[in-house]
């Protein structure tokens, strides 16, 4: 059983809201696209079913090896890396996606600024970068003050269920704390931390670095899902 897959696909897996969005991104840059923070495949197998080949990049083996398993027969490459220090052997990409605040997970500043010099470093020239950001702490409000059921699934008949409980400011990031429970075994809390950081700090940052800044697109939000913005990045021309 590939527990860490499970709990992805519990956690990750139902969000479509944005797959228009990446796939319309796609068609502009047409070619080649490298999904960041990949994970099990959420929209490496959407691009790939259109057509598109793509390069899925994820620090946890466990998530692309399931990916590989599904995107059997797919123009679908895996790669096992830090998105923070990761080379891929002079590929250039002309379009690197990085959905669902994955960039909120490379720890502050630092962490980004790695990352998109990496990032620069495998765009075609005029290539984009697009990635998703938003806020966890705007998960509970007014409207929204008790956590939603859980995500769960009978697999083999257990059933897996991971259950949101609450997300806390933590030293200026959003702490997202989870149960997750597994019939007949006991349950285990995790905490997952995201940074707190701005469409247009991540703007600045890349311009910094040589990126241009293109206007933002934006995913709306939904009952069960918060808006995202999606920051798009164009690496100089030449």
């Amino acid at each position: 059983m590939n527990l860490e897959a499970v709990w992805h696909d519990l956690e990750c897996g139902a969000y479509s809201e944005d797959l228009a969005l990446w796939l319309a991104l796609a068609a502009r840059a047409a070619g080649s696209v490298l999904d960041v923070g990949a994970g099990t495949g959420r929209v490496t197998l959407e691009l790939a079913g259109r057509g598109v080949d793509v390069v899925a990049l994820d620090v946890d083996e466990p998530l692309l090896a399931a990916l590989a398993v599904r995107a059997d027969g797919l123009p679908v490459e895996t790669v096992v890396a830090d998105a923070r220090e990761f080379s891929l052997a002079g590929r250039r990409f002309s379009l690197i996606v990085v959905p669902m605040q994955t960039l909120q997970l490379f720890g502050g500043r630092p962490g980004r600024a790695a990352f998109l010099h990496c990032a620069l470093d495998h765009l075609e020239p005029g290539g984009l970068l697009a990635a998703a950001l938003a806020d966890a702490m705007d998960c509970f409000d007014s409207e929204h003050d008790v956590p939603p059921p859980p995500e769960a699934r009978e697999i083999l008949g257990v059933r897996y269920a991971s259950q949101l409980l609450r997300v806390v400011e933590d030293d200026g990031r959003a702490a997202i704390h989870r149960r997750r429970e597994i019939t007949g075994v006991e349950a285990e809390d995790v905490i997952i931390h995201l940074d707190r950081v701005s469409a247009d700090e991540v703007a600045s940052e890349a311009r910094a670095l040589g990126f241009i800044a293109e206007p933002y697109m934006y995913v709306e939000e939904t009952e069960r899902y918060l808006a995202s913005t999606v920051v798009v990045l164009r690496a100089p021309p030449d």
